[in-house]
């Protein structure tokens, strides 16, 4: 078994180097984070299964604290609802319980990230519908060929990796990256 782990690890710190070529693409979309918060807006985020776990943590970062001690930041996921996610999937379909939430709580100036391995969740596809109708800001963080949602997004960080658990590792490297220079620009100059 330790071989197995040792190619585990090995295979993690392979992917998460590729990220250093990304660099550039996560230093705009912390731009747009720090500039929403500036203008008072707030971020939004969701994603399915182990990414919609990954977009709880993203929100409970920004709300509660990352590093610093500081005021709570507006983020919600869209993940955490319980009666929101099967109410609305009752009444209208699993495909529009992100677009539904989005219509109601997305404003323009706001950010939305999406999240999603494979890039092809039609939940998120709609939701970004409807984030470009109220103005939102669209950040998808997404892994393999990026799907359909590299193309209808604003900005798209795609982990190049085909293994999504590489890929939920860097999507949550990337989002530790995001709350801690958030913090740093918004409570440190």
């Amino acid at each position: 078994m330790r071989n197995e782990i040792s190619e585990y690890i090995n295979e993690s710190i392979d992917t998460k180097r590729k990220l250093l070529d990304l660099t550039d693409k996560i230093d705009e979309v912390v731009r747009v984070a720090v500039d929403a918060y500036k203008n008072g807006n707030k971020l939004l985020m969701a994603g399915n299964g182990g990414s919609a776990a990954d977009s709880q943590h993203f929100a409970a970062e920004m709300v509660g604290r990352y590093k610093l001690e500081r005021k709570g930041l507006p983020a919600i996921s869209f993940t955490t609802d319980t009666s929101n996610l099967t109410s609305i999937g009752n009444d209208y379909g699993f495909d529009q319980v992100f677009e539904r939430q989005m219509e109601s709580l997305g404003n323009k100036g706001d950010v939305f990230f999406a999240i999603s391995t494979s890039g092809n969740s039609e939940n998120l596809i709609k939701a970004i519908g409807q984030a470009k109708e109220n103005g939102v800001t669209v950040v998808s963080l997404l892994g393999k060929s990026g799907g359909k949602m590299k193309d209808i997004s604003d900005y798209s960080i795609i982990v190049p990796s085909n293994n999504t658990p590489r890929i939920q590792e860097c999507h949550i490297l990337i989002i530790h990256m995001i709350c801690e220079i958030v913090e740093k620009e918004l409570f440190t100059k």
